[in-house]
């Protein structure tokens, strides 16, 4: 009896381990680069102004937060109530922080971004799963039918 040659399942896992090497480092480079800023209290805030801590500040009035980066590279944000924003201005520019406010359209876009979820992440690793399943069934259902035949 002839049996079909082995290349064709071979052939197939390794497209499989191609397909999700090509596909995962990607993914996983695309959560990098984007800052996270810890939430902090207004107190708080105050009491890194006054030990000089700030670096630089940016205020968004449109969410009434202040984003603040310190001298030791660390990210804070830190919301006052409505109608302060002169008077936080005012103590940022009379310590000295360089203070950036952002502009109306960058404030309405910033307050309707979404937050990220990991979507792809979760695609590439389904469609991996999709292919070893894929690929184990090919191999059983070839090793059963070798099996019938001897």
């Amino acid at each position: 009896m002839n049996r079909p040659p082995r290349a064709p399942i071979s052939a197939l896992v390794s497209l499989a381990v191609c397909l999700a090497l090509a596909l995962l480092p990607p993914l996983a480079g695309a959560a990098e680069g984007t800052v996270a800023y810890q939430s902090e209290s207004l107190t708080a805030f105050e009491q890194q102004l006054s030990s000089g801590q700030i670096h630089e500040a940016t205020i968004n009035k449109r969410v009434r937060s202040v984003r603040l980066t310190l001298k030791d590279g660390q990210h804070l944000l830190a919301k006052y109530q409505a109608h302060e924003e002169p008077k936080v201005l005012a103590e940022l520019k009379a310590k000295g922080v360089p203070v950036s406010v952002l502009s109306k359209a960058q404030a309405v876009k910033e307050a309707k971004k979404k937050p990220v979820k990991h979507k792809l992440r979760y695609i590439a690793g389904g469609i991996a799963i999709v292919v070893v399943v894929v690929v184990g069934a090919v191999v059983l259902i070839d090793r059963r039918r070798k099996f019938r035949d001897d």
